[in-house]
């Protein structure tokens, strides 16, 4: 079963990976685009685990013959 949940994880890692590398390089916007990237990064990754608990919690209440 696809989950479109973590696939937008995936995506925004794959969008901040550039900005990280100019942060390190002492860039301070790249920097303040990471931390709000990372932001959304939490976020995403709490939606993840909010599915994998339903989907959990679905397969527990379905009957199994």
């Amino acid at each position: 079963m696809p989950m479109p949940e973590f696939d937008t994880l995936k995506q925004l890692v794959e969008e901040a990976e550039e900005d990280v590398a100019k942060a390190v390089g002492g860039n301070k916007a790249a920097g303040t685009r990471v931390r709000k990237k990372m932001q959304d990064i939490k976020n995403a990754a709490q939606e993840v685990r909010k599915r994998i608990l339903e989907d959990r919690s679905s397969d527990a209440a379905t009957p199994e013959s």
